[in-house]
């Protein structure tokens, strides 16, 4: 395997890449099972119990955009993501663990910051626009896990550099990073209700997640965790899934366009480039980029907090 002080030259970060051999066969082994045995059990049973869980429609979309992400993420992770980390790992701290402490401190890790890059992008529009498309299929079902932010990969690896920081490696970070999303897959489904109450409380599971993909107002920004559900119950973010509310899946506002192959990637880009066009003052304007989702100057649309604050009223 080459050393992390290689990785400039193109052909050692191949090479460096090539030596990822025995993740990819790990990560397979674990994801066969997603994509041989429960997505299509999932389409039988609903077919069968008549439950419309899938649309062709809405299956071809999250197929599309997860291979525009695939192919943005495999570009951007050679020749950008792991040399930028890789840099970085140069001034990492000397701090020594035992292989399970290892793995589980990093998975552990990765799955808070992965919690945080979450909540910003519920929290920022200018990540929203990115991240909207995961939430804009009115379907939940396990090829939703598939329907990809596209352009999320061009700054999700900046997340990771506290992790090198802290001398985990960059290729344990893509990996585990892998494996959670992996899971995080197995929880977009309907046809699993609630889970042993210590389940529950501690990992992210399908009733957890789909409170997350709701439009239902109780419901919006809530549920960001992939692994575990215990940051949002840390920091407030937690809802329950209730059956007075049963979630409504999609976005607060359909899409008008929602299998324009364009449209469906860039609908919120347009809506911002409206807004920073409006005759308000530059500090209003960066208002409209930075602030949450909904948020005007002029009260004529509404943040999600301020929706909730409004329903409880």
């Amino acid at each position: 395997m080459a050393s992390l002080s290689d990785f400039a030259p193109i052909t050692e970060l191949l090479n460096y890449i090539s030596g990822l051999d025995i993740y990819k066969r790990i990560l397979l082994l674990f994801n066969i099972p997603i994509y041989a045995i429960f997505i299509p059990l999932e389409i039988i049973l609903s077919n069968f119990y008549h439950l419309k869980f899938y649309s062709l429609k809405e299956s071809l979309v999250n197929i599309y955009l997860n291979l525009l992400n695939a192919g943005i993420d495999f570009v951007l992770r050679i020749f950008v993501a792991l040399n930028v980390l890789s840099f970085f790992f140069q001034y990492h701290l000397s701090i020594s663990l035992n292989p399970v402490v290892y793995w589980v401190t990093l998975i552990l890790a990765e799955d808070f910051l992965f919690w945080v890059e979450h909540y910003v992008d519920h929290n920022c529009r200018l990540f929203w626009a990115v991240h909207v498309t995961h939430h804009s299929s009115e379907e939940y079902n396990l090829s939703t896990g598939f329907r990809s932010s596209v352009f999320m990969p061009v700054y999700r690896f900046m997340y990771f550099i506290p992790l090198v920081l802290l001398n985990f490696r960059p290729e344990d970070i893509f990996f585990a990073y892998a494996i959670t999303q992996s899971y995080g897959i197995l929880v977009h489904t309907q046809a699993i209700k609630k889970l042993p109450r210590w389940v529950e409380y501690i990992f992210a599971t399908p009733s957890h997640h789909r409170v997350h993909h709701a439009s239902n107002i109780p419901y919006l920004d809530k549920n960001m965790g992939m692994l575990l559900i215990i940051w949002d119950r840390i920091f407030g973010t937690f809802a329950e899934e209730t059956p007075e509310e049963v979630p409504v899946y999609g976005l607060t506002k359909p899409l008008d366009k929602p299998y324009h192959p364009v449209h469906i990637v860039t609908h919120e880009w347009q809506a911002i480039r409206k807004d920073l066009k409006r005759k308000v003052p530059f500090a209003t304007k960066l208002s409209y980029l930075f602030n949450p989702p909904g948020w005007s100057h002029d009260g004529s649309s509404k943040t999600a907090r301020e929706l909730q604050k409004e329903d409880k009223g």
